[in-house]
């Protein structure tokens, strides 16, 4: 009775409405559209029954907003579809004055107004038996999918689609390792070797192992498109997981679709990118020919050494690359973007903040290079240490010593220390290894000069041509400092010849009889045996004895 008399109150409201503007559309005969003109069309909304949209509501009724209206309505109707005792065929429609009301039994569930038909154009009676009708099909076909002959039919679907995923998995599991030993047997067969004359482009192992790698990633993007398919569509037979296969199907079409979209209209960008690269990669390979020829001193320029070549191919393949990625990046997808700017803006402070040892480091490399102050096998002395160059780039140079330790020496300091290169000039002038012996006064000095020069000649390492030959660098208060100076030719084993001259010095002096006062020596000779080892003595030598005299008075006056 209370929804009878709600019913009646709005169609009492609505009629006096209308009454009420009736007499303005009389005196506006010559204007037909000013009734449009006083009903202005609001933001529509959509009437959802179950996440489906049902038909749209675009114009208000009093103070209700049409989103008012659709939120009104679609709780009604969910309500309404989960009484089981709800029949489809209780739908009717009711034309008042001003409204066409659409009933379920005794309740009512929206009403049609002028203003909703003025908006679809329609009269007001069709338009109501049309949402009806709307209203009737949503709900037969929702008691037909939550029927118990649809379920029954959700389950078997779902069975037939294991068995069937079941069957593709035996399948693929089953054939893959087969087809995998089938390309391993036809290697050396049918997988051949290509070769462009003696030269071999990709080998027969190399083409295999791509087609195995092929073949793997083949069947796990199968398995999981399989996989893909399978869980949406076993959800999508049964009306509660219904709306979630739709949503794992979107997941994935609607992002490929615009990549899809995306790859489309990047297309011209991803040629220009294209033409890039090959031109990058054909002006390297051209630069290399030319650095490698000039390397070979088959091209010989002017004041430019051939071991420059290495390291100015480098600098050179390093400025193209710049060169490229600098014409290349208004063309990379989201260059544009802010975020793509603020991580160059972010990298460019850190490596400017991180960066200035390394570049100091790089500067000093390169400057190393052109000066060409060593090269790898050299040896050299850089501050204290000595060894061989066994590597040398752009941010350290490393440094092998005798005792086989290896040194990193950044650039920066080593081009901040003296460096001492014992390799430069050895082939072509010979290294002179010096070595100092102090001997005494009483040893004649031609006697000297040719102990020392046969003890030089002797050593191995030691070159024939030019000559040993000796300096006196001092005369001291108990001895005479004799400088031998040697040439040599292999300065990396400079150490091992040092001690092989050293053992020569003391065989030729102690065969000859002549002492070597080095260290400092100092005793009363008389009485005291030589410093000579006894192999080298004279047979029967017997040290004079002690003396003493004792002088007069006179005499010591």
């Amino acid at each position: 009775m209370l929804r009878t008399l709600t019913a009646l109150f709005l169609s009492m409201v609505m009629t006096a409405a209308t009454a009420t503007a009736a007499p303005q559309t009389k005196t506006t005969d010559s204007k037909p559209n000013i009734v449009e003109k006083t009903t202005p069309l609001q933001p529509e909304a959509q009437v959802v029954v179950y996440d489906k949209p049902l038909f749209a509501i675009k114009a208000r009724l009093f103070s209700f907003t049409a989103a008012d209206r659709a939120n009104v309505i679609s709780t009604r109707l969910s309500k309404l579809i989960k009484d089981p005792l709800f029949s489809p065929d209780s739908l009717k429609t009711i034309d008042g004055d001003s409204t066409s009301d659409i009933y379920a039994g005794d309740i009512i569930l929206m009403s049609v107004t002028e203003a909703d038909a003025l908006v679809e154009k329609k009269p007001r009676q069709v338009l109501a038996a049309e949402l009806a009708n709307r209203i009737r099909a949503a709900v037969e076909a929702h008691n037909k999918a939550y029927s118990m002959n649809s379920l029954m039919m959700g389950a078997l679907y779902s069975f037939l689609a294991t068995l069937v995923l079941i069957i593709l998995l035996a399948v693929i599991k089953r054939f893959s390792p087969k087809v995998i030993a089938k390309i391993e047997n036809l290697r050396g067969t049918y997988i051949r070797t290509i070769r462009f004359q003696s030269i071999e482009l990709l080998k027969e192992e190399r083409i295999t192992a791509l087609i195995v790698t092929t073949i793997r990633v083949t069947r796990v993007i199968l398995l999981l498109g399989i996989f893909y398919l399978y869980i949406p569509l076993v959800l999508s037979f049964f009306p509660w997981t219904r709306g979630i296969a739709d949503k794992l199907f979107d997941y994935i079409l609607l992002p490929v679709e615009k990549v899809g979209m995306a790859f489309v209209t990047y297309l011209p960008n991803i040629f220009f990118l294209l033409v890039i690269i090959v031109l990058t990669h054909y002006a390297t390979k051209l630069v290399k020919f030319f650095f490698s020829e000039v390397e070979k001193q088959t091209i010989i320029i002017p004041g430019f050494f051939h071991d420059w070549a290495e390291p100015t191919f480098n600098i050179v393949r390093f400025l193209i690359f710049a060169f490229a990625a600098v014409v290349a990046f208004p063309y990379l997808p989201g260059s544009d973007s802010p975020a793509f700017k603020g991580v160059s803006v972010f990298l460019g402070v850190l490596f400017s903040l991180g960066s200035t040892s390394a570049v100091s480091n790089v500067v000093a490399g390169v400057i190393l290079t052109y000066m060409r102050a060593f090269k790898l096998g050299d040896r050299v002395k850089i501050a204290e240490t000595v060894g061989d160059i066994v590597e040398k780039n752009l941010l350290v140079t490393r440094i092998r010593t005798i005792k086989n330790v290896d040194i990193t020496v950044p650039n920066a300091m080593v081009l901040g220390s003296h460096i001492t290169n014992f390799s430069s000039s050895a082939q072509n002038y010979g290294l002179i290894l010096h070595t100092t012996v102090t001997i005494g006064y009483d040893a004649p000095w031609r006697l000297v000069y040719k102990l020392l020069i046969s003890a030089a000649s002797a050593t191995e390492n030691i070159l024939e041509l030019p000559t040993p030959f000796v300096l006196q660098t001092s005369l001291d208060d108990f001895y005479v400092s004799y400088q031998i100076n040697a040439y040599t030719d292999k300065p990396s084993v400079m150490a091992l010849t040092y001690s092989e001259l050293h053992q020569n010095i003391q065989e030729k002096f102690n065969e000859a009889g002549v002492e070597i006062m080095s260290p400092h020596y100092a005793q009363i000779r008389d009485g005291n045996r030589t410093a000579i080892p006894d192999q080298y003595l004279p047979e029967g030598y017997e040290p004079a004895a002690l003396r003493i005299f004792q002088k007069d008075k006179d005499e010591r006056n």
